[in-house]
């Protein structure tokens, strides 16, 4: 069995030392930046793992932003809402009165009077904005969607009766708005109508029954519509935890993906240190040794 010497060792012991300072510089980096992948060549399927998971990310945020934006126009509107339910609460409990028989043209003037300023207060409830926009003017968000015409005593809706939808995440959208017209002049109870009916019967002392069931329906119908408001606040909250925990596990994923073990990374180092030491004792060793020509000399 014969065995073949390495003449010239020199090259072999300078691949060795590049490659034991190439893990050094590698376990360092990780160890200071906290990354098993730091360049494309680290790990290229991880890298083109991680771009989906940020992508994936991105648009997590923006749901999230839409979900922002719509959460605080909901909570006005569901707001709104209530005050809404006050108003015409308090008009059914003054039509009731109203219809007493005991009462005089005089009280029920006052009653009239104060049913009026129920209506007035109304007004300002349909009118309501959110961050410069109007709430309940379906899509057409920079027109007042109520106003009244003093002479007529008639309140014209302005809005649109269209609708608009956003993504809340990938395949759940939701429908962001419901046209005032719906809501305030609607054909099975009319807030305005029954407010306008009302104080005119109260002041000419006729059909005030009738009028109280009118408010009574307009009641029910804003509380109806109420639920729209409720159901999506819901559904706004269910997809901001879906989000939130979306991200936590990517964050999780990611950290799974390129993030590296500072146990590993430093056992990593250490055996780098101990063999580029012992590749460069070697080294000198090797170095000092009698080569042919000192024999020829």
């Amino acid at each position: 069995m014969s065995i073949r010497l390495n003449p010239n060792l020199v090259p072999d012991l300078l691949t060795a030392i590049q490659r034991t300072e190439q893990n050094m510089n590698t376990a360092t980096l990780q160890l200071s930046s906290g990354l098993r992948v730091n360049q494309l060549s680290d790990d290229p399927a991880a890298v083109a793992a991680l771009v989906g998971n940020h992508n994936q990310a991105a648009q997590d945020d923006q749901f999230l932003r839409n979900i922002s934006t719509l959460q605080g126009s909901f909570q006005v509107a569901d707001s709104t809402m209530s005050n809404v339910v006050t108003v015409l609460t308090r008009a059914l409990s003054l039509g009731v009165e109203g219809a007493n028989g005991t009462l005089n043209a005089s009280d029920r003037q006052a009653v009239a009077s104060e049913v009026q300023g129920l209506t007035s207060q109304l007004m300002g409830l349909a009118n309501a904005t959110y961050q410069g926009t109007f709430l309940f003017s379906g899509t057409a968000v920079t027109t007042p969607p109520f106003v009244l015409n003093a002479t007529t005593n008639t309140v014209t809706y302005n809005g649109d009766a269209n609708v608009s939808s956003v993504q809340l995440s990938n395949g759940n959208s939701i429908n962001t708005n419901v046209p005032g017209s719906q809501i305030f002049q609607n054909a099975a109870g009319s807030a305005f109508g029954a407010l306008q009916n009302l104080a005119a019967d109260l002041l000419s002392g006729n059909n005030i029954p009738a009028a109280v069931t009118q408010v009574q329906d307009a009641l029910n119908q804003v509380s109806t519509q109420r639920v729209f408001y409720g159901n999506g606040l819901n559904q706004i909250s269910l997809s901001e935890t879906f989000l939130n925990q979306d991200k936590l596990n990517l964050s999780t994923q990611e950290n799974s993906l390129i993030g590296v073990d500072p146990a590993v990374a430093a056992t990593n180092l250490v055996q780098a240190q101990v063999a580029d030491s012992s590749i460069l004792s070697a080294a000198g060793r090797v170095l000092s040794l009698p080569n042919l020509l000192s024999f020829l000399k």
